[in-house]
């Protein structure tokens, strides 16, 4: 028929009469999806765009990326949505095929993670996209594979496992004399604390997974840990720019996943080597994750993945909350005070303090006040994503008012933020109630002073049946690190980033997991020392 019309034309007007043809095909296109997702629920208010397939967005998100201010542009682009003043939920409608709904809702939150569950998952799109660097791994597969993983994972994080802290003690009694740093000119010694925190992460989950640390520590310049660094913010930066990605280069994202490669396979060929009695005569002494895993499955693809997803999840979402926390720490004299009287009194501090147990940490509450306020304000998974796998809807967001239910195809990426939930002061009292705190702020007395979280409202390790796996051994983790370095040092000491002038809040980069986007220069010190802080250092 196409060719029927088109058939005596000249080649200027055969050339509009087929665009016109595409542009009625993708007319009518829109306007049945449109019907269709009008059958399913409302509409949840749209962000606004000039350019076809919203490339002037995509560049403008990716230029906030650039700056350090992602967090800033995605808040105004919700809460902005079709001309509103305060949404919740929005969506990018940037072509037939290709809407988005965006989520800082804690109800479409609470139904994306548990109570329509079934309905949203990480959908084949992501597992295509992140199949090279996660494979068939937990973070990246629904359904069996991902249930599958799971309950191979699970017993790797029972409580009789995680509750010995050798690993920690081992590790961080060799980052703790790091903390002294290099003797500044101003006085002092002045260290960085994120470069240290996230080698430190990386030395003792090597060694819990694999037996053996990767010295990083020891030696900075750890070609695994370079080239995993490098792996996760190419992926990050290939999700973000979505169907246009394929425009980008992959040579070098390869080249280090190779590294990655040559790094871990020969731990498994040396654990695939030893028998299933050998692997057994393992229970009695200290079991690696990388053993007990190898005690179930022999499939080398299966080992690999389930390996680079737990390290991805074990290193970088502990290193980052100890940054931030640490950056928080060194600005709040105040609060190192109160926490490391709370040490003191059930430890003691200096060469006569205790090393921490399992349950000294959980009794401590002002540390776990320290800890939650941490990832409350700076979450390591800001911005997540599912897929939904079949025609359905949010609770919430759709409509003039933003209260109907939302329509969602399937395949919809629907892109939901704790940092932005978290933050939200519509979730928090009135400033003028009694026991306000800034939601916007750090303030761990908030924890103590009888406020907690409505349900929902904090979700630091996600929740329903993907509910993070590590939640008990990072929270561990974390306490055991913060309880040990402030038993050895008596202040923390806030420094500017090179080049300014005075201390500022911390700039954040948003890759796959949130981290610091410049050093957060402090200053350890310890009892009986000086530090003297100029005024340009103030």
């Amino acid at each position: 028929m196409i060719e029927d019309l088109l058939m005596g034309k000249m080649p200027g007007q055969a050339f509009l009469w087929t665009v016109s043809l595409f542009v009625a095909i993708l007319i009518v296109r829109k306007l049945q999806v449109s019907a269709q997702i009008s059958r399913l629920g409302a509409r949840a208010p749209k962000i606004s765009f000039h350019l076809p397939y919203a490339l002037d967005f995509i560049y403008k998100g990716q230029q906030a990326n650039l700056v350090h201010k992602d967090i800033e542009f995605w808040d105004a682009s919700i809460t902005a949505a079709g001309g509103m003043r305060n949404c919740k939920t929005a969506e990018l409608d940037a072509g037939v095929s290709t809407r988005a709904v965006m989520t800082k809702d804690p109800e479409n939150i609470k139904a994306l993670l548990t109570g329509q569950f079934a309905d949203y998952g990480k959908g084949e799109p992501f597992h295509r996209d992140w199949k090279e660097f996660l494979g068939d791994s937990i973070f990246a597969t629904d359904g069996e594979l991902w249930s599958n993983s799971r309950k191979l994972i699970r017993p790797m994080f029972s409580r009789d496992r995680i509750v010995d802290t050798d690993v920690f003690e081992k590790h961080v009694q060799k980052l703790i004399p790091l903390l002294g740093g290099s003797t500044s000119p101003k006085g002092g010694r002045v260290v960085d604390v994120g470069s240290l925190f996230f080698r430190y992460t990386l030395d003792a989950a090597t060694d819990y997974l694999l037996g053996q640390g990767t010295d990083s520590l020891e030696n900075p310049a750890t070609r695994f840990a370079e080239a995993f660094r490098y792996v996760q913010q190419r992926q990050a930066k290939l999700f973000r720019f979505g169907v246009f990605s394929f425009f980008m280069s992959r040579t070098e994202f390869r080249r280090n996943l190779k590294i990655m490669e040559e790094f871990i396979q020969p731990y498994i060929e040396t654990v695939l080597a030893l028998s299933s009695d050998e692997l057994e005569q393992k229970l009695s002494k200290r079991e690696t994750f990388l053993d007990a895993l190898a005690r179930f499955t022999r499939d080398k693809q299966v080992l690999r993945d389930q390996l680079v997803a737990v390290l991805l999840a074990g290193r970088d979402t502990t290193a980052g909350t100890l940054s931030f926390c640490f950056s928080e720490l060194s600005r709040n004299p105040e609060v190192v005070a109160k926490l490391r009287e709370e040490i003191s009194s059930h430890l003691g501090v200096g060469e006569a303090g205790q090393k921490p147990t399992y349950q000294d940490l959980k009794e401590m509450k002002y540390l776990n006040a320290v800890i939650n306020e941490t990832m409350r304000v700076y979450p390591v998974v800001p911005f997540n994503v599912r897929y939904s796998l079949r025609d359905t809807t949010l609770p919430r967001g759709g409509g003039p008012d933003g209260q109907y239910p939302v329509g969602v195809r399937a395949n919809t990426r629907v892109i939901y933020s704790t940092m932005l939930m978290q933050r939200d002061p519509d979730l928090y009292d009135s400033p003028d109630s009694k026991n306000y705190f800034d939601p916007g702020k750090w303030i761990p007395e908030r924890w103590v002073s009888g406020w907690s979280p409505r349900p929902w409202q904090f979700v630091p390790f996600n929740g329903g049946p993907r509910i993070c796996i590590g939640q008990q051994f990072a929270t561990i983790e974390m306490g055991y690190t913060i309880v040990r370095i402030l038993q050895a040092y008596e202040r923390i000491v806030a420094l500017p980033v090179s080049g300014k002038d005075k201390v500022e809040d911390p700039i954040l980069r948003f890759e796959i997991t949130l981290s610091p986007g410049s050093e957060l220069n402090c200053v350890f010190v310890k009892e009986g020392e000086e530090f003297a802080r100029s005024s340009s250092q103030a």
